[in-house]
């Protein structure tokens, strides 16, 4: 229910593994609403606990051809397509930069909901690209680390310029 500062690149908590949830509780659905209203205050897609300093596997999706936001609480990959899709991605954490990932195109996702059930779900398209996205920011993966170290040190020489005063 309010609106929390996001954790910017390169803030090292953004390297660290998310622990899992354990308890599905109001605190719980507190965070994800937080997270929430965070992500659509920054109008962002997805948003994991920690961009806003949270070390928790919680994913929020507000995707556009979505009628709701999507909750995903200890979210694993367990299924990656082979064939690839080049996206483009950028970070809440990292705002203004954006580059072309290369990523399998389709997924299975098994997660508990807020109430704490199993759940399984196929994603394709941005669905699956955001998925794959917050998952790799769970395991402390934050997406520059997927680009080539040229790509990359040129993205960050770029935000570096973009916080300069």
């Amino acid at each position: 229910m309010t609106v929390q500062p996001v954790v910017l690149f390169p803030d090292q908590r953004l390297r660290e593994v998310a622990v899992s949830v354990t308890a599905f509780d109001s605190t719980l659905r507190t965070l994800a609403t937080d997270l929430l209203d965070t992500l659509r205050a920054v109008q962002g897609l997805g948003i994991t606990g920690p961009h806003i300093g949270v070390g928790q596997r919680v994913v929020v999706l507000d995707l556009p051809d979505c009628d709701e936001p999507e909750t995903y609480i200890n979210p694993e990959i367990i299924w990656l397509s082979e064939d690839t899709a080049l996206n483009e991605e950028g970070s809440i954490s990292m705002p203004g930069i954006s580059a072309t990932v290369m990523r399998p195109a389709k997924l299975k996702v098994r997660y508990a909901d807020l109430n704490g059930h199993m759940q399984e779900k196929e994603a394709d398209g941005l669905r699956s690209v955001c998925l794959q996205h917050e998952i790799d920011q769970l395991d402390g993966v934050f997406w520059l680390q997927k680009l080539s170290s040229l790509r990359r040190n040129r993205l960050m020489a770029r935000y570096r310029k973009l916080q300069q005063p």
